[in-house]
């Protein structure tokens, strides 16, 4: 490959390399209905619950208002155990007359933080801002709620960090033993917390929250994990649902092991049908190769460097292990991912000649594969929701394929199947989700999406009879609503704002791929 220039390239590397109030009236006791109290197997909640007063202040950044709200450790048995703190968010109506009614946001991970992303929406939709109050929260175990608490982050830096591809029964048995130390670890420092901290126990402080909001239904927009959460929701309260939006969709027709044991091939798939393409059509720009072949033998060439002679950047060893999880995590989003990502292979390729300030970004963005916050409540969801094979033997031979078909993200299956391997069995009552007795429900989904793969959506929407799945085509974004679509934009809102429903499934053109910014200069 001929080596790039020097001038022109890194002053684009140098510019994107960074990967990556008066509360409402308080619910009276008996807002939380009968129905729901007499549900098979629900525990009555107790009154401290339900006429708990929110005391809305204003939150630390964003605009909003916050407030803590108390929910029962174990909604089976909500008399014991201590209670649990889900920090709450709200953005108030801004055209109290045309106020509608309220509408709830998650997160997706599991692991993500939804305090803060009500503001988000608001900003980027006015309308919905004005019809709605739009409220958020921190799922249990994230963020500033009651927090689950596993390994520390340096431990989290080793686990994901290094080679996975090494297949030698060493290299196995030394992730397996990391596993379970990660494991001991939530073990020792959850102080019993782990066991609740589940999707099921998830949407009923959901319910919770809507009561004290004094609201008798609620409409709901979710992306990526949070379309569980809100489909978990909708078959547990059908009844509390008015409108619902699921946005690039777990396939919640099977487990979680069923759900990630699929998905090194949608990440392949995105990775060689996207972006390889488009760096190649830029090969003017990053030089990476005239062709996807010749882009992806770059890549692989990158990485066996890595592997032979891991790279020591601005005091942060990178190893081939980061490179992959920096590439997945990039092809999220095409636009700012594809160039952020093609960047930094610049920088990681000629480290020598790349200018301060850019491999220090990249250093810092690379520190850290994995947050130890997000993986404690990730692998506590994920392991305790549904039954996972418990044998060293079969994972060993899975993660295995994996890796030869779909190296991507195939190589690093193993680190997280053998966690949910070691995981305490789990007695958590498993939602079967169905789409009885709801409105028509909103879905959308983007045919190459890595993470929640448009097959999976197809069997989603088939599981919920009447919504409506509205088709990406022509791309893989990861999160469709809020991402400059206007064609997806329109739906949702006009959805949400006015009750329009699509007669049939419809399809949006997703966005053109990004222009990269030093496009058409000569690089030499």
């Amino acid at each position: 490959m001929p080596v790039p220039g020097k001038s022109t390239r890194w002053a684009a590397v140098a510019a994107s390399v960074l990967l990556a109030a008066a509360a409402l009236p308080v619910a009276r006791a008996d807002s939380a209905s009968a129905a729901d109290a007499s549900r098979p197997g629900a525990a009555r909640t107790p009154a401290r619950y339900l006429n708990q007063h929110l005391d809305w202040q204003p939150c630390a950044s964003g605009g909003l208002e916050c407030a803590a709200m108390t929910v029962p450790r174990d909604w089976h048995h909500p008399d014991q155990g201590p209670s649990l703190t889900v920090e709450v968010s709200r953005h108030r109506a801004t055209d109290p007359a045309k106020r509608r009614g309220v509408l709830m946001m998650a997160a997706g991970g599991p692991g993500a933080s939804g305090l803060k992303r009500p503001a988000g929406l608001a900003a980027y939709a006015p309308g919905l801002a004005a019809t709605y109050d739009i409220v958020g929260f921190d799922q249990r175990g994230v963020g500033s709620s009651t927090k689950v608490t596993c390994s520390d982050q340096s431990a989290v830096d080793a686990y994901f960090s290094g080679d996975k591809r090494d297949r030698s029964a060493d290299a196995i048995q030394k992730t397996f033993a990391q596993a379970r130390a990660f494991v001991r670890d939530c073990q020792r420092h959850s102080k019993g917390l782990l066991p609740y901290i589940t999707t099921e126990q998830a949407v009923h402080d959901m319910d919770l929250y809507r009561s004290l909001l004094g609201a008798d239904t609620l409409s709901y927009y979710g992306p990526s994990y949070a379309t569980v959460l809100g489909a978990s929701y909708a078959t547990e309260f059908p009844h509390r649902v008015a409108r619902m939006v699921l946005d690039s969709n777990v396939d919640f027709t099977g487990t979680w092991q069923s759900f990630m044991e699929a998905q090194p091939f949608s990440f392949q798939r995105r990775f060689e049908a996207d972006f390889l393409p488009w760096l190649a059509k830029n090969d003017g720009v990053y030089h990476q190769g005239r062709t996807a072949a010749e882009a992806k033998e770059t890549f692989e060439h990158l990485r066996l460097r890595l592997h032979e002679h891991p790279l020591v950047l601005d005091g942060t060893t990178i190893t081939p292990d980061q490179l992959d999880a920096a590439t997945s995590n990039a092809i999220y989003q095409a636009d700012p991912g594809f160039e952020k990502l093609a960047t930094a292979l610049t920088v990681l390729e000629h480290p020598d000649t790349a200018p301060p300030a850019a491999k220090q970004a990249l250093a810092t963005a690379l520190a850290h594969p994995m947050d130890s916050g997000f993986v404690a409540d990730f692998f506590s969801v994920v392991c305790n929701d549904t039954p996972w094979n418990r044998s060293t033997g079969y994972w060993t031979a899975q993660s295995g394929r994996a890796t030869r078909d779909y190296p991507l993200v195939g190589a690093r299956s193993l680190a997280y199947s053998a966690v949910c391997a070691a995981w305490p069995r789990s007695t958590a009552p498993h939602i079967h989700i169905t789409g009885r007795d709801l409105p028509p429900i909103l879905m959308l989904n983007s045919t190459h999406d890595p993470a929640t793969y448009y097959e999976g959506a197809l069997r989603d929407h088939r599981a919920l009879p009447g919504s409506r799945l509205v088709t990406v085509d022509g791309g893989g974004d990861h999160g469709q609503f809020q991402n400059h679509n206007a064609c997806v934009d329109n739906l949702v809102e006009g959805y949400l704002v006015d009750g329009t429903v699509p007669p049939t499934d419809t399809t949006c053109t997703a966005n053109p791929l990004p222009v990269p910014s030093t496009a058409g200069t000569n690089p030499h």
